[in-house]
Parts: structure tokens; sequence; C-alpha cells
């Protein structure tokens, strides 16, 4: 027995073909249908809130620290000494000697320590003289962030260090202690990050990711529908069927929505710049268009199974062309056109900026007239399907009620 055969309902179970005609019919029966479907529950409802419990979790620390890494002192000075004490005492990084460069490669290559930093011989004496001198930091580019910490640490014990060598030198030549210490930095730089001041990665990719996971649950929920109603000979419905059954989809994955903004962003202390009205709004816009294109492509695939096949393998393209983790003027220019076709690429900006930067509505207006044309254009696209169908068969064609 066929799959379309074993899922097709008896002629007593099918719903009146009337009642799916009026919006609110279509609306309960929908409804219905989600709820009598373990699989569409699974993705619509189950999936995305075990995502906001777990994915945040990993990064619940934020910021990386105590990074291994190594010193390969050659130059064993006092001055070497102070850095290597210096770098110890950052709270980024976790020290350990090593006698040569060749020790230190082979614990990269182990994954024992993230980069290393090299004091060469004569350091002390050229300071000293007044000639040019350097140390080297060399990192495991592989990992970003942990390269990052490790140049961010070594660059900070030996900014300190150098910093109390110019005070010294300046006070030796009759400078007041005060004016040396100033005369280290004659402008004083203060980096202060706004909407994010703990820099920490989670704050950074999980309310962006969450988009994601909100769109990609209700596009495969929203076209298993579809394509279960598609073998099932039910798919066919007037306008306002179609908008009940949008509806209904948007209407569960408003309270996803609202489950994220509300209690997984708050739990993990994610900044949020309170402008709740406006990400209720948002998500009020962002659910139909996302069940909309879930309805285009649910007529396409035409089978339930399909859905998944597909739209699985379809995350992290669409997250990394969005423009929130590259900037989408680098993309090349293919993509920064057919990026505009996914509604998470205006949605990402557009949830980020509203939620965690507190913009205003009109700020970020060109995200919602994104978001409002996709509607539109995917709402056409759902009707010449709609044509298309009832063209190849017209014993499903369905008309308006009077």
């Amino acid at each position: 027995m066929s799959y379309i055969q074993k899922h097709k309902p008896s002629r007593a179970t099918l719903p009146s073909q009337t009642s799916l005609q009026t919006f609110l019919g279509s609306f309960l029966q929908t409804l219905r249908d989600i709820f009598t479907d373990s699989g569409v529950i699974l993705m619509l409802l189950i999936a995305p809130i075990i995502y906001g419990f777990f994915y945040p979790w990993p990064y619940s620390t934020e910021v990386v620290n105590h990074v291994p890494v190594g010193i390969i002192d050659k130059d064993n000075s006092d001055l070497s000494r102070t850095i290597v004490r210096y770098a110890s005492a950052s709270p980024q990084l976790d020290t350990t000697r090593f006698l040569n460069e060749q020790q230190a490669k082979e614990a990269i290559w182990s994954d024992e320590i993230a980069g290393y930093l090299i004091i060469p011989s004569g350091l002390e004496q050229q300071v000293l003289s007044g000639k040019a001198a350097s140390v080297s930091v060399l990192g495991n580019g592989g990992y970003f962030l942990l390269n990052k910490n490790v140049q961010m640490g070594f660059l900070q014990a030996v900014s300190t260090v150098s910093a109390g060598i110019e005070v010294k030198k300046s006070i030796a030549q009759g400078a007041y202690s005060s004016t040396a210490v100033q005369n280290t930095q004659a402008v004083p730089l203060r980096i202060i990050p706004l909407y994010n001041q703990t820099e920490g990665y989670g704050a950074y990719v999980v309310p962006a990711v969450s988009i994601i996971i909100l769109q990609q649950t209700l596009l495969m929920a929203t076209a298993m529908l579809i394509g279960t109603w598609y073998e099932q000979r039910r798919h066919m419905t007037t306008i306002g069927g179609w908008l009940g059954r949008i509806a209904a989809l948007s209407s569960l994955s408003f309270v996803i929505g609202c489950f994220y903004y509300g209690w997984a962003f708050e739990l993990h202390h994610y900044p949020r710049g309170q402008n709740m009205l406006g990400s209720l709004l948002f998500l009020l816009l962002f659910c139909p268009t996302v069940a909309t294109l879930g309805c285009v492509l649910g007529l396409w695939f035409r089978q339930r199974e399909r859905s998944l096949q597909i739209l699985i393998f379809s995350s992290l393209p669409i997250f990394f062309v969005s423009g929130y983790p590259w900037p989408a003027n680098q993309l090349p220019e293919i993509l920064q056109i057919v990026r505009w076709l996914a509604p998470t690429t205006p949605a990402i900006n557009t949830s980020v900026q509203l939620n965690q930067m507190g913009a205003s509505i009109s700020q970020v207006s060109i995200g919602f007239y994104a978001l409002a044309a996709l509607w539109v254009f995917y709402f056409v696209l759902l009707m010449l399907f709609c044509w298309r169908t009832a063209k190849k068969q017209p014993s499903l064609k369905i008309t308006e009620p009077s």
C-alpha cells in the first residue's frame, strides 16, 4: 500500500468543502489538523521550544576566558619576566612556559594551546639603549575567537609593560610622575560597546538565530501540512480559506515568538531595548509572511516528506546570506539580489534593532515594508499555484461561497 493510500482519509472523516471555503471555517479546521498531526506539532511547537531551551546553553559563559597559551622567553631578563608576569595575570590567558618554538608549535598541533608569545634575546638591552624592539605573538587563526583572545591578552600585557617603561624614562628626564603617566597616552581612548556591553557571543548570535529557528520550523510545518492535504486532495480552497489557513499557522508561531522575546532572552540576560510593541508588530507581520511562503512550498513539493528533505538543508545558507554574520555588500552580486527572497533577510536585522537596540518602528520601517512586499509576493505566487493546479485538476476547483 502506498503512503498516499495509507494517509488518505475516509469520506466520513473528510471535512465539509463548504466549511473550508470561509476564513473562520478554514482557520478552525487548520487548527484541528495541526493538533491531530504529531509531525506538524513537533515542527511547529515542540522543536522551537526545545531550541529555545538548549541552543543558548553552550554560549552561557558569553565571553571566552582562560585561553591556554605558551611563552618562549629567550631573553630571561627582568623586563621579559615582567611581561610574563603580566601575561599570566590576564584573565584571558592561561600561560605555559616552553623552552623553544618547536615545542610551542607541537603544542598548537595537539590543541594544547591556542597561540604563543616569543620574547627575543637581547630585548631588555635594546629597550635600555633606546633601540627599536619587538615581541612576536603567533595564534591559531583557525579559531578566530580564541585567536582574538590570544592577541588581545598579550597586547594588553605588553602595552602595560611598555607604558611603565615610558613613564620611568620620563621621570628620569625630570617630568612629574602624573605628567609622565598622562604622556603615555596623549589622546586617551575609551572603547564602549553599545547594545552588547559584555561583547558576549551568545548575546550576538542567539537573537538572530532565533529568527532562523522561527522561520524554518514554521516553513517545514506548513509545507508538511499542505503536502499532506495535497496527497489527500484537500489542498484547494478559496482566497478566504487560504487566509484562514495562514492565520491559524501564524497564530501558533506568533505564540512561540512571544516565548523567545518574553522568556528565552530574559532567562539568558540578553541585552534588550525594551521596544516590545515594535517586536510584537514585527511578529504579526513576519509569521504570516513565512506561513504564506510555506503554503507556496507545500503546493510546489506536493509531498509531505519533501519539505523536510529540502528545507532542513537551507538553514545555514539562509543565515549566511542574511547579512548578519557577514556584510551583505561583501557577498557575490547575485546573492545580494537572491537573498531578498527569504523573509529572514529583512527580519533578522529588524528584530535585532527593535529588541536589542530599542529602535523605533519608523527607524526600521524599511524592514516592515520589505516583509509586507514579500507577503504580497508570496500570496500572489500562491494564487498562481492554485490557478495552475485547478487548471490541471478541474474536479478540485473551489468557487467562492455565495
